[in-house]
């Protein structure tokens, strides 16, 4: 099918709508960032090593996965905006759990809780931005939307080290709920005064027939076990940058979340240039770029000679990433026009299982080998699984 078929071809960016979901994404972003500065301080209170700690990102993670198959095509349905808006509420009581738990096992069952929560906010949003703007104006505008995304990274991992430290990892918890009740608010009032954000749910379609039509789409196979690939191998390492950092050079948590949070400024290099870059690199460049960016990135940070150092760096992974990334999410949202909530909500699936996997094997690395093996490994993986996916765009 070729771009812009089953689109909505209406001209006009219902801008406020998107600026809500951008808000939703930041509270999303940062409840699924929170912890990584926090492992540490995680691992020391329930006297286990940082890598047994990671099994919170673990849960998140799964759960995340998983509850795609129910939010996509629930999605589909009912409509996806009213469906962003409870999640992002529910998110709010899942991170209020994690803030009460008094033990790791309580934790881990809680962001497992709160991972399923978040699981509609993001790819609902990207889904509904797919139905609402024509494909040549989508990958600028899910960059923009995608810069609330970036900014709660950055806030959920600087927050993290800076609250962890100063008055505890609860506390980081209850700020997370505030912003997703926040957030929650917001998508309300539009939901009340904008009757666009109350349409395109389709009734008669079957849970089932929304994924078929995904499956059986070569295209989308690809499109999925590209994006699978990446989470294991880009953040089965990078949750792991902010620990490294404090464990080699003796950063303090908050120290270390702040360093790591400046991947996100990359990532907002990337949302204000992502026009100009589609504009001279095309899709194949942009994603071939990114992978490279990646790879440099992985690769300075196993050979880092100083901490410092670690901030252009992590500006690099996260330009990088968001080249390779957002090529990647601008064609799951036109994987299956008219099942584009299970579509992204599939491409969402892959990607977090993706995490989950690489997370779980890279601590088994980081807590026998050491993070700099996982760095490399990472390096070497994005770079080969970028050249593939250029390759594959040259004969879609």
């Amino acid at each position: 099918m070729s771009p812009g078929t089953g689109d909505v071809q209406e001209a006009v960016v219902p801008v406020r709508a998107i600026a809500f979901l951008a808000l939703a994404a930041f509270a999303s972003a940062a409840t699924m960032r929170i912890t990584d500065a926090l492992l540490p301080q995680i691992a020391r209170e329930f006297d286990v090593t940082t890598g047994v700690a990671g099994r919170v990102v673990t849960a998140f993670a799964v759960s995340y996965g998983l509850m795609q198959a129910v939010f996509g095509p629930v999605g589909d349905r009912v409509g996806k905006y009213p469906v962003v808006t409870l999640a992002t509420a529910l998110s709010g009581f899942g991170a209020a759990a994690c803030a009460l738990a008094p033990t790791l096992d309580a934790l881990t069952v809680a962001r497992l809780l709160s991972g399923a929560t978040a699981a509609a906010i993001i790819p609902l949003s990207m889904a509904w931005i797919g139905d609402t703007v024509p494909y040549a104006e989508r990958q600028p505008v899910l960059a923009r939307f995608l810069s609330g995304q970036i900014l709660g990274l950055v806030f959920g991992q600087a927050a993290g080290g800076i609250l962890g430290e100063s008055i505890g990892w609860h506390s980081a918890f209850w700020l997370i709920a505030a912003l997703n009740i926040l957030a929650a608010s917001g998508l309300g009032f539009e939901l009340a005064c904008n009757a666009r954000t109350r349409s395109g749910g389709r009734r008669g379609r079957s849970f089932a027939a929304g994924f078929h039509d995904v499956l059986s789409r070569p295209w989308a196979r690809v499109v999925l076990l590209t994006v699978l690939v990446e989470g294991y191998a880009m953040f089965g390492a990078f949750v792991f940058v902010a620990s490294y950092l404090h464990d080699r050079f003796g950063l303090s948590l908050a120290l270390s979340g702040v360093v790591v949070a400046s991947y996100g400024l990359g990532g907002l290099l990337y949302a204000a240039t992502a026009r100009r870059l589609l504009r001279a690199l095309h899709e194949r460049g942009l994603a071939l770029a990114g992978g490279v960016l990646l790879c440099v990135g992985f690769l300075a940070l196993a050979l880092l000679p100083a901490w410092w150092l670690a901030v252009p760096v992590n500006v690099v992974l996260g330009l990088g990433f968001y080249m390779l990334h957002n090529t990647l999410q601008t064609h799951a949202t036109q994987m299956a026009p008219e099942a584009r909530g299970a579509a992204v909500a599939m491409f969402a699936a892959a990607f977090f299982i993706g995490q989950s996997i690489g997370v779980a094997a890279t601590a088994a690395i980081v807590d026998t080998i050491g993070p700099r093996v996982a760095f490399v490994f990472a390096a070497v993986s994005v770079l080969a699984l970028a050249a593939w996916f250029r390759g594959r765009l040259a004969h879609k």
